[in-house]
């Protein structure tokens, strides 16, 4: 969805992935295709590479995952694989990965002297726009979080075209018959893993928490829609990023118009049959027309609703949640120097299509400067405020297990000499903190910043154990009551508190505009 400068690979030295020093050999575990060993260091094992999902190569491309053919040695567990096919970066400072087709893989963090018990589970889904991102980014590893007590898993998905294809002929082979959504069903194969070996791997299989950011969070608000992944874990968070908005506004979701968009990429590609389609080399189908088909489908099979109206229905899985977004989210996807008032309107929709005038007219443009604060309120709370906030209500309203809401407004100490400085607390800026992994970027973080990072790692890890953030010696984070709620937001950054819901009157608006589309009232049938 967001694809960044390619300025901002500047950082990939500082973000490079680790390398673990003085590691010695892991304990050997036996997952259901065979045996497994990892690494061991600094108190935990870490498994790298393990296989989900066959390779979605030659006739399993774009079909459901398949099992993982069994192995019979120990297989070593000490390396990454690569990346999801894809082009460039999801996130500042990511050196552009390997890349393969043959990407079905995750990674696990574990404490290596067991508890008495098995411990919680959180499972990352990466972001990335659904176009870019890896399982394997150094900013990702759960080193500081399974330090705490709990095991840490990364998953790989895949994206672009590869991962999100519908198209008339797919749709007729499926036994389902639909298409598309197979990034999301090698989603919901990683959980099935999951539950059948996380186990062996000192975790809990009934304390799964799936957490993700941007379109990661995105993932998460379909997985909970999703009725294959019923039962596949217990707990959800979901930073900066949900699927809420009237998919009027989104007709592309709509299976028939993601096939006919389908159809029509085929034709540039020059394959008239699935045949020729999957003889592509990888490479061929990757570009930018490619991206523009990477999103959800809302079909028969895996998304047959909305997120939205799967709460509406009371379809959602029940589950405790953990959500929120960033105060300036928009500071690292828009150039405001460009922003100018006369080019207000304009710019907005070539950016993110054409919005109700009354969006519009939320945000007033009256000369440049003001264009540039409007344009970054109006992405920031189009992209992601709304969608937060709109989760919130519906989780609240469902009257089932509770929503717990941040707002992050933290700014890292970006280098002021970068192309990034000024940026404050932007789209990802949270993920330092929450993955308490301050010390990867070689930055100057004070006192105040390693403070919140401590605070948000424990809260993380209290989600993931109960299904409450709250703990001993943490600020009081309380549930989320709806709309009408007061103080019961938990506010990140110099003050860790309870306080309101950050630019209420514009998500108000969104609110009446959304209304209108839909035809009802939020939340209504």
């Amino acid at each position: 969805m967001f694809k960044f400068r390619r300025a901002l690979a500047m950082l990939a030295v500082l973000l490079a992935p680790f390398h673990i020093v003085g590691a010695a050999p892991g304990a050997v575990v036996r997952t259901d295709a065979g045996a497994v060993r990892g690494e061991r260091a600094a108190g935990l094992d870490v498994y790298r590479g393990l296989p989900f999902a066959a390779a979605p190569l030659g006739e399993l491309r774009w079909r459901e995952p398949a099992p993982v053919p069994p192995w019979p040695d120990v297989r070593p567990a000490t390396s990454f694989a690569p990346a999801c096919m894809q082009q460039g970066v999801s996130m500042p400072g990511e050196t552009p990965p390997e890349v393969s087709e043959d990407c079905l893989y995750l990674n696990i963090w574990t404490p290596a002297k067991r508890a008495r018990g098995p411990l919680p589970v959180i499972v990352w889904i990466h972001g990335g726009g659904y176009n870019n991102g890896s399982a394997s980014m150094a900013l990702y590893h759960g080193d500081a979080l399974a330090r705490r007590g709990v095991v840490v898993v990364t998953l790989a998905y895949r994206l672009g075209a590869l991962g999100f294809l519908a198209h008339p002929a797919l749709t007729l082979e499926s036994p389902h018959q639909t298409s598309g959504n197979y990034g999301l069903l090698d989603q919901i194969a990683a959980l099935r893993w999951i539950q059948g070996n996380i186990a062996a791997f000192g975790g809990d299989p009934r304390r799964v928490t799936i957490a993700g950011q941007s379109a990661g969070a995105m993932s998460v608000s379909a997985l909970l829609a999703a009725p294959s992944a019923r039962g596949l874990f217990h707990g959800a968070i979901a930073q900066s990023g949900g699927i809420f908005e009237p998919l009027q506004l989104a007709p592309g979701y709509q299976q028939a118009n993601a096939e006919r968009a389908g159809a029509a990429f085929a034709e540039t590609r020059g394959a008239a049959t699935l045949a020729q389609l999957r003889a592509l080399p990888a490479t061929r189908l990757l570009g930018g027309d490619a991206e523009a088909l990477a999103h959800p489908v809302v079909d028969a099979h895996v998304l047959p609703l909305t997120p939205y109206e799967a709460y509406v229905q009371g379809r959602q899985h029940d589950v405790p949640l953990l959500l929120g977004s960033n105060a300036e989210e928009a500071r690292s996807l828009v150039d405001v120097a460009a922003v100018t008032a006369a080019d207000f309107a304009a710019g907005v929709e070539r950016s993110v299509g054409r919005l109700p005038p009354a969006l519009l007219a939320a945000y007033p443009a009256a000369d440049d400067a003001q264009a540039r604060e409007a344009r970054l309120g109006l992405e920031r709370d189009l992209r992601f405020g709304w969608d937060m906030w709109a989760w919130a209500r519906l989780q609240a309203a469902a009257g089932g297990r509770p929503a717990y809401y941040y707002a992050f407004s933290q700014r890292p100490p970006f280098p002021p000499a970068s192309p990034y400085a000024g940026w404050g607390a932007s789209h990802f800026a949270e993920l330092w903190y929450m993955f308490d992994h301050l010390p990867q970027a070689p930055w100057s973080w004070h006192d105040g910043d390693r403070a919140l990072a401590d605070s948000m790692a424990r809260y993380w890890v209290n989600f993931a154990r109960s299904g409450n953030p709250n703990g001993a010696g943490l600020p009081r984070w309380p549930a989320f009551g709806g709309a009408d709620a007061a103080d019961q937001v938990l506010h990140l950054g110099a003050f860790i508190g309870a306080g309101g819901v950050a630019h209420l009157e514009r998500l108000r608006v969104f609110d009446a505009v959304y209304d209108g589309v839909r035809g009802r009232p939020f939340g209504m049938r």
